[in-house]
């Protein structure tokens, strides 16, 4: 089975960057997205950024212009390039793996916390 392992957390002041890394152990095929997600404090997890299996990147609206997903298959590894980071960013993050077929499993990380802050 897959295992995902982030790293790459920490804090940062308003304005600053930081890069994500998810490190995936184990082949991944069929249909998935692997991406990240995040839960802010006292909120639900929701989706930051992922890539499909096609290779296309989806972006939400609050982090679009601002962070970047990326892939280097050869490490079998998933990066988020964080950039003009905002308190509002706060948030643990977590690395997903969410395949669709052959058959529907998800495959979490342990999760990093970030923090922006002054």
């Amino acid at each position: 089975q897959v295992q995902l392992v982030e790293s790459g957390g920490g804090l940062v002041q308003p304005g600053g960057s930081l890069r994500l890394s998810c490190a995936a152990s184990g082949s991944i095929s069929g249909i998935y997205t692997l991406g990240w997600y995040r839960q802010p404090p006292g909120k639900e997890r929701e989706l930051v950024a992922a890539i499909t299996s096609g290779g296309d990147a989806n972006y939400a609206d609050s982090v679009k212009g601002r962070f970047t997903i990326s892939r280097d298959y050869g490490k079998n590894t998933v990066y988020l390039q964080m950039n003009s980071l905002k308190p509002e960013d706060t948030a643990v993050y977590y690395c997903g793996l969410r395949i669709f077929m052959p058959r529907a499993l998800e495959v979490w990380g342990q999760g990093t916390l970030v923090t922006v802050s002054s």
